[in-house]
């Protein structure tokens, strides 16, 4: 009667035992609806190759001179920026912004990787608080989100870096 209850006892101790221990992960993307700053730009392949190109004639004829065009107006200046690579136990991120007329007008993120699969969650819960609160704000000074105090700080870190590249 006692040894079976010290080897259920044993048993179930080492059992709480092994669900407790931290288990070994790899790093993951966390995805965010909307990250701008995660899509890469897609470059169209052109072919250098002059034996493919169309042929072309020259002629020379007398041409009567265009008129000049009416200047377009200047577009807005657009930035995009990109802050530093903030990095803590938890995980990694790098903001980047997109800036016109010395405002924010998207923030996404370059690198975003949780090392674990609740820093995972905590992230996707967190970061699209923080993008509105950014862009509201026009500013890093914005108030961290509660439990996710590692990746508002994070944030903020790399935040503030591409806010002082864009001159804001």
């Amino acid at each position: 009667m006692q040894r079976s209850s010290m080897i259920m006892g044993g048993t179930v101790l080492g059992a709480a035992a092994v669900m407790v221990m931290p288990r070994p992960s790899t790093p993951q993307q966390v995805a965010i609806a909307g990250n701008a700053g995660a899509t890469k730009a897609k470059h169209a392949a052109q072919s250098s190759n002059p034996a493919s190109a169309p042929a072309t004639t020259q002629t020379t004829t007398a041409a009567a001179p265009k008129p000049k065009p009416k200047p377009k107006p200047a577009a807005p200046a657009v930035k995009t920026v990109v802050g530093s690579l903030a990095t803590d136990q938890y995980g990694q991120l790098q903001v980047k912004l997109t800036v016109k007329n010395n405002r924010i007008t998207n923030v996404g993120f370059t690198s975003f990787i949780a090392n674990d699969g609740h820093s995972m969650q905590i992230d996707q819960y967190a970061a699209p608080i923080l993008i509105r609160e950014t862009i509201a704000a026009q500013s890093a000074h914005i108030q961290g989100v509660s439990g996710a105090t590692y990746t508002s700080n994070e944030y903020m870190q790399s935040l503030q870096s591409a806010i002082d590249k864009a001159g804001l």
